[in-house]
């Protein structure tokens, strides 16, 4: 099992889960600007969940139904050394609070989606 970042962190690109990843499997992709988790470097050791501010990253096999389709986002072919990130960085310019991305949800898919099981927030 790995982990997936969904469609919460798009536009936002948070950097709280870069800090404690014992093995720098995060990158960052343009389109959408957010992070990705590198499947093949994922060790499953669960550090970054709790630590992100819109819980965006949920274990493989939680990934509510609404967001499966940013499974594929997660593409170890889209991960180089020129778009690791190893440390934390700010985020983008009008990046959303968990409220406002619940509310997006609601808006979007008539529920707020279910937080990953052991996110913090």
């Amino acid at each position: 099992m790995t982990y997936i970042v969904t469609e919460r962190c798009a536009s936002n690109r948070y950097t709280d889960c870069v800090a404690d990843c014992p093995v720098d499997c995060f990158y960052e992709i343009q389109d959408p600007h957010m992070l990705i988790i590198n499947p093949d470097e994922c060790i499953d050791c669960d550090a970054c969940v709790p630590l992100c501010p819109v819980n965006a990253i949920y274990p493989e096999a939680e990934v509510p139904e609404e967001y499966e389709e940013w499974t594929p986002k997660n593409d170890a072919a889209a991960c180089t050394d020129d778009n690791r990130i190893t440390e934390t960085v700010g985020s983008l310019d009008g990046a959303r609070s968990i409220e406002d991305v619940k509310k997006q949800e609601e808006e979007k898919f008539g529920n707020a989606l279910a937080d990953p099981s052991s996110a913090a927030n």
